[in-house]
């Protein structure tokens, strides 16, 4: 069945209704939250809304309380799992101003999900808008030091149907989420569980798209890894189960003792924004960067020879977290001596510093909203 989608550009000169809660936590309970927000479990006072039918198209832009809204028993997304996400970050200055890292492409990342998913695309300009106009009336909310604000887009599929078909209605928002720096105590290297049970995605699949189901079916791999001790899980490709992937919600890179870098190429694995930010900074430098398949039994062989000399994983949460351990049922082996690396720790701190704004931007991606 084709999918249709009518009156989507106009949506770009949408107007948001800006409506300040009524119910805003106060200054102190503020305050008091923000002390030690932890990941996800905090959120701010507002949220910001778009819908999506065939008649109006997107229309309703709003930003208000945060509140819950009704969904219906036989909304579409609770039945057929249409929905998409993404993550980006805003961070305080030190002028006090705030930044955004990238936001365009988060927006088109969203379009390019939506669209394997069957969904209305957004126009880039609304999401950018309804991200930035929270951030705006939300900054308060903000953390100080190496906290930041978490913003989450979503959409979801919320016509009232039973039936196998792209919906016709939908539901864009974006809620915010203060936390705290990822690592207390700087960036420890973490371990990593192989799963040989169980893959993330195949050719022709959803791998390369952030929707919710990739992370559901992720997350038995995930309990095994904790299972074994580890902190994260890898998976291996779906049709040899020789070569890595990425994590359960992390790209991965390899540094050999060259200097170049490695990682996984793209097709069945997440566009990370981090991950391509990666790249170029480290192009920047000179530094040679293959993205090129890599098996299991390179990446144990190099480590025990000393060709590779450090491995890292790169998302938004986590900006670059070093591998120090990588356990699985055909044996384990350390990376580094189970330390950080110089490269590693190096790119992070030269991201993390453009993201504050306290480094020249090459690339001009930071966005100022404040």
């Amino acid at each position: 069945m084709g999918v249709s989608f009518d009156k989507i550009d106009g949506a770009a000169l949408l107007k948001f209704d800006i409506q300040p809660a009524a119910n805003a936590v106060s200054e102190a309970d503020r305050a008091a939250k923000l002390r030690d927000p932890g990941f996800g479990r905090v959120f701010t006072d507002h949220m910001a809304i778009v819908r999506y039918n065939q008649t109006d198209g997107w229309h309703g832009a709003r930003v208000e309380s945060r509140a819950n809204f009704p969904l219906d028993p036989a909304a579409a997304v609770l039945h057929y799992a249409q929905e998409i996400f993404e993550g980006l970050k805003a961070y305080v200055r030190e002028d006090g101003g705030v930044n955004l890292f990238r936001p365009d492409a988060n927006a088109r990342r969203f379009r390019n999900s939506a669209d394997r998913m069957a969904m209305a695309p957004l126009p880039e300009p609304v999401f950018i808008e309804a991200v930035e106009q929270l951030v705006r009336i939300d900054s308060a909310w903000i953390p100080g030091g190496e906290g930041s604000l978490y913003l989450r887009p979503f959409m979801i599929a919320s016509e009232i149907f039973l039936g196998v078909k792209p919906s016709a209605e939908y539901i864009f928002a974006v809620i915010a989420s203060p936390v705290g720096s990822y690592f207390k105590g700087g960036p420890a290297p973490v371990s990593i569980w192989v799963s040989e049970n169980y893959t993330r995605a195949a050719i022709g699949g959803t791998g390369a798209v952030k929707c919710g189901g990739n992370y559901a079916a992720s997350l038995r791999a995930q309990a095994e890894a904790s299972d074994h001790g580890c902190d994260q899980v890898v998976f291996l490709d779906a049709v040899e189960r020789r070569y890595i992937e990425e994590l359960g919600g992390m790209n991965i890179f390899f540094v050999f003792e060259d200097g170049s870098l490695l990682t996984p190429p793209l097709g069945t694995i997440l566009p990370g924004i981090t991950r391509d930010s990666i790249i170029a900074l480290a192009k920047d430098k000179g530094t040679q960067v293959r993205e090129e398949a890599y098996t299991l039994d390179q990446w144990r062989a190099d480590a025990a020879s000393g060709k590779l000399k450090e491995a890292f994983a790169c998302g938004t949460a986590a900006v670059i977290s070093p591998i120090g351990q990588v356990r699985s049922a055909s044996g384990d082996f350390t990376i580094n001596g189970g330390t950080a690396g110089p490269v590693t720790m190096g790119l992070r701190k030269q991201l993390v510093d453009i993201q504050y704004g306290r480094a020249p931007d090459p690339h001009n991606w930071i966005r100022k909203v404040l």
